[in-house]
């Protein structure tokens, strides 16, 4: 497999023809852009946003299209069939300090004209880190709100660990665009409803914690003993239309959660409905059951996690593919682990008991350096994909260094981004300020390319070395 002038990658099936397969050189000096590639890559496009930026481009590191916008980039971008990217643009909110803060989701055409933005920011909510285009058009939004002292304490938080004096709820909201800057809400799920709490007696919400893994305890305090209002710091959304269910994130407490999607408003605010017969309570739960009081120390898997998502084709569908950064490990190093959730029908996911947590006990498949595992390691944000061909496109984002796997977990291309907080760099300087939320990889036959001119330009990087890969 080679890219070539006019952007086509092929594999020649006459046998002789793949014995005298042309090696791909890629400059041993480079140090940005494309580092690596060999025939084994997977043959398609990746999308990331740096800074303004977002970036499509070719396995050589050539760029195929470019968008920019008037805002930071806000985390998550997503291609759509029609060419089209919906990107989360950054607004500074000062009652909302978080990192991952977004406000503003923007759509543009191909052509990298503006054809559709929504604000969802004030000093009471904001979106956050991600989203998620659903296949009706409608969105889902990863959003928080703010919560005061005295609500915080009727949910039944302990006083104690209440350092900020308020609290922030985590929500999903499902919007339907309309105009050119307008969206009206159609459903939304919110944590507060969906909250356990054994310290005080009075409030609805008391109950012997083990006993509702459905629910989160509220009063749940990481190890590091802090109490803060961004106690949950959700970071990303994934969605299963052959489920119907949504598969959220929790940073500081080191889960993922699955929930019904199919319910009404009310319903997801209840205990019962939905097609899971729950309403809006967490089906499943997994990486940390000592947040519900389940479990020991030992059986935390998840540290600080990014980007779990439904893996949905081949013999893994269904599975569940996690950047695993690390944060809080006694080592510091990241993994890409794979888990199989214990579904036994469409809304049942098997726990064993409240001794030891949802299962399962272990990953199905894990990745970590084997040389050495300590050099591969992004305490925050980052993502793992695994593709068509069962290759995996790694995003370490701190260092805005991207890496595909082979079967073999052999890297078969490399890449570090060249845009960098003060300016596009040039080829032969270190990579500095360069990172990246998440990075996905499109098929060269993915319908969002249908009609576009695909032809590859220059690469992002100045002073550009690519060798033989065109």
């Amino acid at each position: 497999m080679t890219c070539s002038s006019n952007n086509e990658v092929y594999v020649d099936t006459k046998p002789e023809a793949i014995e005298t397969e042309t090696k791909i050189y890629i400059p041993e000096t480079n140090t940005l852009g494309t580092l690596k590639m060999t025939n084994d890559v997977y043959d398609g496009y990746t999308l990331f946003s740096s800074n303004k930026n977002t970036f499509l481009i070719n396995n050589c590191g050539q760029i195929i299209n470019t968008w920019t916008s008037h805002y930071e980039r806000g985390s998550a971008v997503y291609l759509t069939d029609d060419g089209s990217i919906l990107r989360a643009g950054k607004i500074e909110n000062n009652a909302i300090a978080i990192g991952g803060i977004g406000g503003i989701i923007e759509r543009f055409d191909w052509n990298g004209n503006l054809k559709w933005s929504y604000t969802y920011s004030s000093s009471k909510y904001s979106q956050h880190h991600d989203f998620f285009p659903l296949p009706n058009g409608n969105i889902l939004l990863l959003t928080l709100e703010r919560k005061t002292k005295e609500e915080a304490i009727q949910a039944g938080r302990n006083p104690d660990v209440l350092e900020d004096d308020e609290l922030y709820t985590e929500q999903v909201i499902e919007i339907k665009p309309q105009g050119t800057t307008e969206a009206s809400i159609v459903w939304q799920w919110d944590v507060w409803h969906h909250l356990i709490q054994d310290f005080d007696t009075s409030k609805l919400n008391y109950g012997r914690v083990k006993d509702n893994p459905q629910l989160i305890n509220i009063n749940y305090v990481p190890t590091d003993g802090v109490g803060k209002k961004d106690w949950l710091h959700f970071n990303s959304l994934d969605y299963n239309l052959e489920l119907d269910q949504i598969l959220l994130s929790s940073q500081t407490l080191s889960e993922i959660y699955i929930i019904d999607h199919a319910t009404t408003t009310e319903e997801s605010n209840s205990h019962t409905g939905g097609q899971s017969g729950k309403g809006g309570d967490i089906l499943y739960r997994w990486g940390n059951p000592l947040v519900y009081n389940s479990g020991i120390k030992d059986d935390q898997k998840l540290y600080g996690q990014h980007y779990p998502n439904w893996i949905n084709q081949g013999e893994e569908k269904g599975h569940i593919m996690i950047f695993n950064n690390g944060l809080g490990r006694l080592e510091n190093f990241s993994s890409v682990d794979i888990i199989t959730p214990p579904l036994d029908s469409k809304s049942i996911y098997k726990m064993p008991n409240v001794d030891t947590g949802f299962l399962p006990e272990n990953t199905t498949w894990s990745y970590t350096n084997s040389d050495d595992k300590l050099t591969f390691y992004s305490k925050i944000i980052s993502s793992a994909q695994r593709l068509p061909n069962e290759n995996t496109l790694i995003c370490e984002g701190t260092k805005g260094h991207f890496f595909e796997i082979n079967k073999d977990k052999e890297i078969v291309w490399e890449y570090i981004n060249p845009d960098a907080v003060n300016g596009v760099l040039s080829q032969g300087e270190s990579a500095a300020s360069n990172s990246v939320f998440r990075a996905i990889k499109y098929d060269v036959n993915h319908p969002a390319f249908s009609g576009k001119d695909v032809s590859p330009k220059d690469p992002i990087e100045l002073n550009f070395n690519i060798g033989n890969c065109e």
